[in-house]
């Protein structure tokens, strides 16, 4: 499953397929492939996160931090017209959320990013169903730099499952951000909300 967090995933095998859910009772079709997280169904994680997101009118630009193959992004633009940003290292998830963007009848810039190594935009709005098993180091990266690339009024939303350490997401949320929310707990997921860089 590292391919799922790395740039190298070409030689990959591919066996493309076409899913269709409903978000929030919304329907939508993605393309996905092998090489990408959840190819085969809607995330659970995800579909708590979009549950109890909060989209304020405020919001008008937002960020899909690790997009896979653009389910968050494409949401937000077709329910809230926001204007998006879509990155992921992994090149196949960049594609696919490309060619779903189009599928979907939205618009969004996609592009790679390691991160936010290629983002030089800031966000009202930043949302991640962080890559847990890419391990720590690179979970709280996210969070220490989403807090850089917020507007200063701007939210940062994700989703962690308690046993995939929330309670350590949590402590470490606290050391970067003023306020820090669990919006909601459902089937062991955390929807987390933070906003207000501390500064140290």
């Amino acid at each position: 499953m590292v391919h799922y967090f790395s740039e190298d995933n070409d030689n990959l095998k591919s066996n493309p397929q076409v899913i269709a859910f409903s978000v929030n009772n919304i329907s939508f079709k993605f393309n996905t492939d092998s090489g990408v997280f959840s190819k085969n169904n809607f995330d659970r994680g995800t579909q708590i996160l979009l549950k109890y997101l909060v989209v304020n009118k405020s919001h008008k630009t937002a960020l899909d931090l690790g997009c896979g193959y653009g389910v968050i992004g494409i949401y937000l633009n077709k329910v809230y017209n926001l204007k998006i940003d879509m990155v992921d290292i992994n090149k196949r998830a960049v594609q696919l959320s490309k060619s779903n963007v189009e599928l979907n009848g939205t618009t969004a810039d996609v592009f790679i990013s390691d991160g936010f190594e290629s983002i030089t935009s800031k966000y009202d709005l930043i949302v991640t169903n962080p890559p847990i098993r890419a391990g720590k180091e690179i979970i709280y990266r996210f969070f220490e730099n989403a807090a850089k690339y917020l507007n200063p009024d701007g939210e940062f939303y994700l989703v962690i499952n308690k046993k995939h350490g929330a309670d350590s997401a949590l402590k470490k949320l606290n050391s970067i951000y003023r306020s820090v929310e669990i919006v909601n707990r459902k089937k062991g997921f955390q929807v987390i909300k933070c906003k207000n860089q501390l500064t140290i």
